[in-house]
């Protein structure tokens, strides 16, 4: 009886071998070259080209609003009035002071032209006096008229203007207020061109580049739109850590402002290249590397990419066509015996 369960013992060991290495069963794919494109893709909303924050370049009370919320205005359009009644009535000193130095100045020169006509007559000292008289009354009206040119420009601000042809988008001035040079009145954009504004993190700052195409879909539609990155900012938010770009349709694009629009932009587009899985890549203090099989062994093996918030990267060094990665680094080590399964 013993000898039986002797014999049952080492035959188990020998079935079950539990010396052995125990091989790990993985999926592989074979490294082939193909085409492959990275996109980023972001959220943005739809904007006007041109758009302009109305403000008004001095104080006080807002007497007239000339415009609602949705009009179309003109380039150069009256759109509000701040009331004037005190500026005017500076211009209206300016004026008088001009005047009075205009006849000071005629005085002068008459004074100058008499003395002068008295020749040798005259004494030298009076004819000198009334020369400096002249000089004296015409700087004074060239002082008045620079001051009443002041007056007069200061006076223009208090009636406010459309900088550019365009649509009333928002409009938060009303008759009656009191208002200053902080103070947004109106915004007012081009609706002729369209544009999508967003921003993409700094991470990928640099690689966003002018015309990159893009696809657009707005909020509510199944259509899927050709466009291209229009604007690329030289500046990085560093509040936010974003980068403003705008995109545009090739088509027109006909939407409300503020419509939330998806859009993939392209930012690199090969023809062929090597990709893997990103679980095949396993990051150490040394770099990216990943797993190779060769002659059923786990070969570490140290290769470059680039990074990139996809489900494969590409791989620019490190992998030959025709070598088999293993698709999930997970617990494989260096040297494990594997054992591949589809």
């Amino acid at each position: 009886m013993a000898g039986l369960v002797l014999a049952a013992c080492l035959g188990g060991l020998a079935w079950f071998q539990p010396w052995a290495t125990a091989v790990t069963e993985v999926r592989v794919e074979d490294v082939v070259l193909g085409p492959v494109a990275r996109i980023l893709a972001v959220n943005g909303r739809v904007a006007g080209e041109v758009s302009v924050a109305v403000r008004p370049l001095v104080s006080g009370f807002l007497s007239e609003v000339s415009v609602l919320e949705g009009d179309a205005v003109a380039a150069g359009a009256v759109v509000a009035i701040i009331d004037p009644a005190t500026q005017v009535a500076v211009v209206r000193q300016a004026v008088a002071g001009l005047d009075a130095a205009l006849v000071a100045q005629a005085d002068a020169q008459s004074t100058y032209s008499r003395t002068d006509a008295l020749g040798a007559n005259a004494a030298g000292v009076v004819l000198e006096n009334a020369t400096r008289a002249v000089q004296s009354a015409t700087q004074e009206v060239a002082r008045m008229t620079a001051l009443l040119e002041q007056a007069q420009i200061q006076l223009a601000k208090f009636t406010i203007t459309a900088p550019i042809a365009g649509t009333v988008l928002e409009l938060s001035a009303e008759p009656g207020q009191t208002v200053d040079a902080a103070t947004v009145l109106m915004t007012i954009a081009d609706l002729r061109r369209l544009v999508v504004e967003t921003d993409v993190d700094e991470s990928y700052a640099t690689q966003i580049r002018l015309d990159q195409t893009a696809t657009l879909q707005l909020a509510g539609e199944t259509e899927v739109r050709q466009g291209h990155v229009s604007f690329v900012s030289q500046r990085v938010d560093v509040a936010t850590g974003g980068l403003s770009i705008d995109l545009t349709a090739d088509t027109d694009l006909v939407a409300p402002i503020g419509l939330t629009v998806t859009a993939n932009i392209t930012v690199d587009d090969r023809e062929a290249a090597i990709t893997v899985p990103r679980a095949a890549i396993v990051r150490d203090e040394n770099g990216s590397d990943v797993f190779v099989v060769r002659d059923g062994l786990a070969s570490r093996q140290s290769v470059a990419i680039i990074e990139w918030p996809a489900a494969r990267l590409i791989v620019t060094d490190g992998l030959e066509v025709g070598e088999i990665v293993i698709g999930d680094a997970t617990g494989i080590n260096d040297g494990q015996a594997v054992k591949v399964v589809p």
